[in-house]
Order: structure tokens, then C-alpha cells, then sequence
């Protein structure tokens, strides 16, 4: 019987004994909705004890008849519920009445009969409510487990829809500016539309990236190299290549808008004017923690260089004077070099990005 049970218990657990030890107390009473099978496992445990308590007789002395029958009023209440444990408390009572209380197997009371009886029954209703209070708790405690799961799977559902509803504002809005563009004719104009359509969008297709609902810190290394894929792959040079070197980085969602477009700009220049003149090159992003406590972001492209007499302070670029406002409000600066090389350089306080 104590094997069958097991068997039935293993399965109710999901058929695996490693499920944790609080998950599979709150699984308990058993058969809560077979009311006949759990009180039939309840009269066989009974039974069991009986024939145990029979083996035993000659080594126990007369005087405890209950050394079997406590155990299994215990666990029937304990595996299957108070009612199946109250129907093995009776059960066991009149066992050890009629078969190990004198004179055996024969119904006779008597004051000390009485006075063991009822001491029997104090002591099995004392282990029945324990019990039965635990397995209500746990059962309240499970209902509130899957309650909070729900909320919580709801509100990352709402999180997400929020985040997506955002990104498709974003490129609603870039698209608008995009049309607006057409029917501008002035040059200057219809570059500013461009570049604030361009950066909308760009926004938008990192927007679901950016935060995660349980308010996790991103990984700098993987953030980087799907946003710089995605700059090259807009610019339509298949030939380039990319690497991306970084440190064990994180990054807060707070400072991953600057630094994206941070970046973004950095790689959109290597491409439209790095590589103006071809189809094929190598773009080198590196982010790496420096001896002085400084974080450092390098991209680093092989293409046409920069002018001789380029100078960024005086730049008219509205990106590149963008990257250097975000550079200042993450505490940080943003150069940019060539020699050789082009190399754009983001430096900031470690605690900027974390």
C-alpha cells in the first residue's frame, strides 16, 4: 500500500522526486477531488499498521497498543487531508481497543480503558490540527503564487505592449517627417528632415531592446552588435564587416538611448563617408574599462579618413553635434580622429552607464 501511494505521489508531482521540497508540500492533501480513493489509501495504511503492530507483539510489551497506529493516523492526515486522517484516527482506535488492550479481542471498558482511549484521541486530534493548518496555509500560499504569477505575467505582457505601441509611434512619426521631406524643396530643410527621420526611426527599431520589464541591466557587448549590424545594414554596403570587442559590460536602459545614437552616429558616418567611395571595408567597435576607472567606446573604420583640416568643434553636422551633447549629459566626451584611420572616441565614468 505505502508503495502504491508513493507511486500515485511521484505522478502527482510531475513525475519527477527533485521538484522542490516547498512545491510539493503545497501539493498535499492528495486527491482532494477523490474523496473515496483518498480514504480507501487511508484505511490501508491502517490495515498495514495493524499487521505491523501484530509482528511486533513479542517485542513490545503489553501496554502500547498505539506504537503503530499514531504513525499512520499521521501520515493518512498528512498525504491525504484531515477527513481520510480523522477516518484513520477511528479506525485505528477501535484496532487497538478490541486486538492490544485487555482483555484482547473482546469489547470491555473500563476506567483505565476509557482514560487510554480518550488520551488516544487527544493525542491524534493534537497531530491532526497541526496539520490540517499547515496544508490550509500552503494552500493559500499556492493560490497567492499563482495570483502574483498572473499579475506578473500581465504586467510584462503590458510592458511589452507598451514598448511596442512605442516603437511603431516612432516610426509612424519618422515616416511622416520622410513624406514631409518630398515636398520640401529647400536643401538644408530637406537634410534636418532626413536626419530627424532617420534617427526617429532608428529609435524605434531599438525601442524593444532598450528596457526590460523586470528591470534588468542590458549586456553592452550583445546591445552593441545588434545595433551596429542594424546601422550597416541600412546603409546598403553588404561588403563591410564588423567586429565588436567589449568588455563584460552593463549597461542601464536610462543611458542606452545616448549611447545608441552615440554610436549610431559614429557608425553612420564610417559608412556614408568613410566608405563613400567603395563598397567593402572593416568597422571596429570596442568598449573596454580603462586603469583610470573610465569606460571607453572606440569605433574604429578603415575608410577615406577624415579631412585634413577637420576640426569637431566646428563642425556643422547635426549629428556629430548631437553625439557630443549626449557625451556631456552622460558625463563623459566624445572625439573624433583620424590618422590613418578614423576613430571615434566615447569616454565617461564607469557609474555613467551603470
Amino acid at each position: 500500500m505505502l508503495l502504491f501511494v508513493a507511486c500515485h505521489a511521484g505522478r502527482a508531482f510531475g513525475g519527477s522526486m527533485t521538484v522542490p521540497s516547498a512545491t510539493i508540500l503545497e501539493r498535499f492533501p492528495l486527491w482532494r477531488e477523490r474523496p473515496l480513493l483518498a480514504n480507501g489509501s487511508a484505511i490501508g495504511i491502517c490495515v498495514l499498521a495493524m499487521f505491523v503492530r501484530l509482528l511486533a507483539s513479542i517485542w513490545i510489551p503489553v501496554g502500547y497498543p498505539y506504537v503503530s497506529f499514531s504513525p499512520a493516523v499521521i501520515l493518512s492526515a498528512f498525504l491525504f487531508g484531515t477527513g481520510p486522517g480523522i477516518v484513520a484516527s477511528i479506525l485505528c482506535w477501535i484496532f487497538a481497543w478490541y486486538c492490544f488492550i485487555p482483555p484482547v479481542f473482546a469489547v470491555k471498558m473500563s476506567p483505565e480503558v476509557g482514560l487510554a482511549l480518550a488520551f488516544y484521541m487527544l493525542i491524534v486530534t493534537v497531530d491532526i490540527m497541526p496539520i490540517r493548518w499547515l496544508q490550509r496555509a500552503n494552500h493559500r500560499l499556492a493560490v497567492e503564487r499563482e495570483r502574483s504569477r498572473q499579475l506578473a505575467d500581465r504586467s510584462e505582457l503590458l510592458f511589452r505592449e507598451l514598448q511596442h505601441r512605442v516603437s511603431n509611434n516612432l516610426q509612424v512619426v519618422s515616416g511622416i517627417l520622410t513624406l514631409q521631406m518630398r515636398g520640401v524643396s529647400d536643401s538644408q530643410a530637406r537634410n534636418a528632415l532626413d536626419e530627424a527621420s532617420r534617427r526617429l526611426g532608428l529609435i524605434g527599431r531599438i525601442q524593444r531592446q532598450l528596457y526590460d520589464p523586470k528591470g534588468e541591466q542590458l549586456a553592452l557587448r550583445a546591445f552593441l552588435e545588434h545595433l551596429a549590424a542594424d546601422i550597416v545594414d541600412a546603409g546598403g554596403k553588404p561588403g563591410i564587416g564588423l567586429t565588436v570587442e567589449a568588455d563584460e559590460i552593463a549597461l542601464e536602459p536610462d543611458a542606452a538611448v545616448s549611447v545608441a545614437l552615440i554610436i549610431a552616429e559614429a557608425v553612420a558616418n564610417a559608412v556614408e563617408h568613410g566608405f563613400a567611395a567603395r563598397d567593402s571595408g572593416e568597422i571596429l567597435i570596442r568598449a573596454k574599462y580603462m586603469p583610470n576607472g573610465q569606460i571607453e567606446l572606440l569605433v574604429i573604420d578603415d575608410g577615406a579618413g577624415l579631412p585634413v583640416d577637420f576640426d569637431l568643434g566646428s563642425a556643422n553636422s547635426l549629428g556629430l553635434q548631437l553625439a557630443r551633447m549626449l557625451a556631456r549629459q552622460l558625463g563623459g566626451e566624445f572625439s573624433l580622429a583620424g590618422d590613418g584611420r578614423t576613430v571615434a572616441r566615447l569616454t565617461m565614468a564607469r557609474g555613467s552607464l551603470q
